[in-house]
């Protein structure tokens, strides 16, 4: 991989069509996107997941499931999940099921760990088992770093760590991954890399806790929006940018497996580190009538003030870098939003968004 490349490149489809690829997690909301970008560009897709986790959900809304292998499990079945293995004999596996939400994991700490780290021990083990799996990326979290509320992006090289269960469940899950990587997969044979993503935002997301879900929610609904934290500054970016990081470091590990084995940060550029109170008066100005109310509970858990990644490896070895800037990202999401409120066939409206991230429309 000499040759100059444009970090603002898509992935090839010709490296995708036909391809045998495995998503965790693909009824969620990064992981229905990462389905329908897959379809495509024509590859063959089986996903395996819990059923979709809210209502209503882009994997529903969108008829994500329309022509992939579609199984309902949990990955902290390992019996479950290696049957599925055996039965799609991928070449490529994107590992995305995760407990994602920071103030459920204090809810439910156990599950957050099973799932987080017995999870990942498990999908790498059924890789272990399935001969001619070439590539996998673990998906973890930009909040998998110790974090010290540094003004500076947290480097590949930082220490793993996290204040809460979640945060901490996906420093464990990359201790996890470089483990076994080192352990069983030293020959490259099967080449696996792990990928550590910001606050990503865009439509079809219906999450608990998270900003624009809320905001959408609200404004829908003609409430105002209750906002926490309003500066908290987080490293925002459509869901689109990181997508297309897993997908070129996939590509990366088949082309180069000795090269790009190990961690990858996706981030914002700088300018689009922003707080909270910002992002939401992107988004008001989106939504006309929409109201804003802010407050911080007194009796908050711990959430981190200020986190940023360095994302220097990515855009100069991939290479990577972000297309969407944070106004348009929210734009976007808003639109998708809206699109949905009307009643419009979301899976063309989605598949469109993708078409016109590409085109640079």
């Amino acid at each position: 991989m000499s040759e100059k490349r444009d970090p603002r490149r898509l992935p090839s489809p010709s490296a995708w069509k036909g391809r045998r690829v495995l998503v965790t997690g693909h009824t969620g909301f990064k992981g229905a996107w990462l389905v329908l970008w897959l379809q495509s560009m024509g590859a063959e897709v089986t996903g395996y997941a819990l059923a979709p986790p809210s209502e209503p959900n882009l994997f529903t809304v969108a008829d994500v499931g329309r022509g992939i292998a579609h199984h309902i499990g949990d990955v902290c079945d390992l019996d479950a999940l290696q049957e599925c293995m055996r039965q799609a004999q991928p070449e490529m596996v994107l590992h995305l099921a995760a407990q994602s939400l920071v103030r459920r994991s204090y809810r439910e700490p156990v599950l957050t760990y099973a799932t987080n780290v017995m999870g990942t021990v498990n999908l790498l083990e059924a890789v272990r088992q399935v001969r001619g799996v070439r590539a996998v990326v673990v998906v973890t979290s930009d909040k998998c770093y110790e974090n010290r509320e540094w003004i500076w992006g947290y480097r590949e090289t930082d220490a793993m760590g996290g204040h809460d269960p979640y945060s901490n469940s996906k420093g464990c899950a990359e201790l996890v991954t470089s483990a076994l990587r080192r352990s069983f997969f030293a020959d490259r044979s099967t080449a696996i890399a792990s990928a550590r993503a910001g606050n990503v935002i865009g439509g079809g997301d219906w999450a608990e806790d998270r900003l624009l879900p809320d905001a959408m929610r609200a404004f829908s609904a003609g409430r105002a929006l209750e906002v926490r934290s309003p500066d908290a500054i987080r490293p925002w970016q459509h869901v689109f940018e990181p997508l297309r990081g897993y997908l070129l470091l996939a590509e990366a590990l088949i082309e180069d497996p000795d090269a790009f084995c190990e961690g990858w940060n996706f981030g914002p550029e700088d300018a689009d580190c922003r707080p909270v109170r910002e992002v939401v008066d992107l988004a008001v100005s989106c939504w006309p009538g929409a109201r804003v109310e802010y407050h911080t509970p007194v009796d908050a858990p711990h959430e981190a003030h200020f986190l940023k990644l360095d994302c220097t490896k990515a855009q100069q070895r991939l290479p990577w870098q972000p297309r969407w800037r944070l106004p348009e990202a929210v734009a976007r999401s808003a639109s998708w939003y809206g699109a949905y409120a009307q009643a419009h066939d979301m899976r063309a409206f989605s598949l469109g968004q993708l078409a016109a991230y590409g085109s640079g429309a």
